[in-house]
């Protein structure tokens, strides 16, 4: 006779029912495939539904199938899960190897928090405006590169580039300011054609859901590349995305109003249902706590970047990745980047005892978040972690 088991999830877990974020996972020996975490377990999926789509590397088979798909396969997902399972079908999360959970296909990354936006303008051009004048008008971005894209946990290797030296020339090295964004990833499971735009009421037919993500940066390499193009080398060598994507039903107690938008945007911007997402985040470097981001405060929707991504007719594809921007607030213990956090390096912060502005060979950032559950409480966002290795 088949054993069976039954899932215990403590009260006070983030990963309970009313969350079930999908992944990745290799049980020892075994080949990548999908799974759902509840509480400290992992669901097989192909085993739990019979059901050979989730015998997959990645996420993108489920997430082509669109919304109603997703929606008939979180029920069924919850029914089983609340039953007894066959014993083949659970795993301890401690036994298992998470793998990136998506197949990327293009990614941007976009710079949608005021506080964020503020803070580095006053920083970098002092006596003038902090805002450029197109930033209340669209939501700023760059393409980044889907390549380097790592599941959390992945050393991130010091990069080198071209730096300003001291005399004005430019010189080559290990970057010297390596810092953090602390961001929300929006994952595109329904991909769109080319040249047709997705409006903003069209958001949760192709968004499969979202996972926490830390764009690591190079601010000495960008500082001197980013002249006058934007980000290259100084963001390109690793962006860290979380193992769990969390699908976009959990969050549906999440939902928040937009902050006020001035100048009202452009018609194409113009979302009617204007939500964002109470998301509180934390940022621990080296096992302390230095930030709390609250991303309620972002200025652009989610749906307002997606609309803005493809309003030229650029088409999506299943595992489109888009991030937020650092998610910063108006506190300096809100903000979301070392860059904010030490003021350029002027104002360092004390970590264990340490007086510290940007990350050294071995220190280890760990980023999560919660939001509020539908079944009450707050579920848990996948962790993102990363440790910084010496360059190579």
């Amino acid at each position: 006779m088949n054993s069976r088991v039954r899932i215990e999830v403590p009260a006070e877990s983030g990963f309970g029912l009313e969350h079930l974020p999908y992944g990745v996972f290799r049980p020892l020996g075994g080949p990548p495939r999908v799974g759902a975490r509840l509480g400290d377990s992992v669901i097989d999926l192909a085993v739990a539904l019979d059901d050979p789509m989730f015998a997959q590397p990645t996420l993108n088979a489920f997430m082509t199938q669109g919304p109603r798909c997703w929606r008939e396969i979180r029920e069924r997902v919850r029914d089983v899960a609340e039953a007894e399972l066959p014993a083949g079908a659970v795993y301890p999360l401690r036994a298992v190897r998470l793998d990136l959970p998506i197949q990327v296909g293009d990614y941007v990354d976009f710079y949608a928090s005021l506080d964020h936006a503020t803070a580095l303008g006053r920083m970098l051009r002092p006596d003038g405006e902090p805002l450029l004048p197109n930033w209340r008008h669209l939501p700023v971005g760059y393409h980044g590169r889907a390549g380097t894209v790592v599941v959390s946990g992945t050393d991130v290797i010091r990069p080198y580039g071209q730096r300003r030296s001291d005399s004005g020339a430019p010189d080559f090295g290990p970057t010297r300011r390596l810092d953090i964004e602390a961001e929300l990833g929006f994952v595109v499971g329904a991909g769109s054609a080319l040249g047709k735009p997705i409006g903003t009421g069209e958001f949760a037919e192709h968004v499969f859901g979202v996972a926490l993500v830390n764009d690591w940066s190079a601010r000495d390499i960008q500082a001197w590349e980013g002249q006058p193009l934007g980000p290259f080398l100084g963001k390109s060598f690793a962006t860290s995305l979380s193992a769990w994507v969390t699908p976009l039903d959990a969050l549906s107690q999440a939902r928040i109003p937009l902050p006020p938008q001035h100048p009202e945007p452009l018609p194409y911007l113009r979302d009617a249902a204007g939500w964002g997402l109470d998301i509180a985040v934390r940022v621990v470097w080296n096992g302390q706590l230095v930030s709390t981001p609250p991303y309620r405060r972002m200025y652009w929707s989610p749906a307002q970047m997606l609309a803005h991504l493809t309003v030229n007719g650029a088409s999506t594809r299943t595992g489109d990745l888009f991030a937020s921007g650092t998610i910063s607030g108006a506190d300096r213990g809100e903000r979301g980047s070392l860059m904010e956090m030490t003021w350029g390096g002027a104002e360092p912060l004390e970590v264990n005892g340490v007086q510290r502005t940007f990350l050294q060979d071995g220190d280890e950032v760990v980023i999560t978040a919660t939001a509020p559950a539908a079944g009450g409480g707050r579920l848990e966002l996948g962790e993102v972690r990363g440790r910084i290795a010496k360059a190579e």
